[in-house]
């Protein structure tokens, strides 16, 4: 994996975390807070896609490595709904 896979693959990771954060309505953090959630978004969609035996449906090639781009973006924004449940002040 070259230089420009990786910067590539962070820009997808980051724009899914994005759209992620967009689709849940909370926020917290700026461009490295997004980049790591595409990345925990893609782990956490693509093993709810294993368990439920759903297909992978559309994916990057970036290099060797496979990126899920829709399952990324709904893991991410059922990342950042479970931490706005969790970190949300009770008045």
């Amino acid at each position: 994996m070259t230089i420009l896979d990786v910067v590539v693959l962070l820009l997808i990771a980051g724009v899914c975390g994005a759209i992620g954060q967009a689709i849940s309505g909370f926020s917290r953090g700026g461009c490295l807070v997004s980049i790591a959630l595409g990345f925990v978004g893609a782990l956490l969609g693509m093993w709810l896609a294993r368990t439920l035996g759903l297909p992978e449906l559309f994916s990057v090639q970036i290099g060797t490595t496979s990126f899920p781009i829709i399952w990324s973006i709904i893991g991410s924004a059922l990342c950042v709904a479970i931490i706005a449940l969790l970190t949300r002040s009770r008045v």
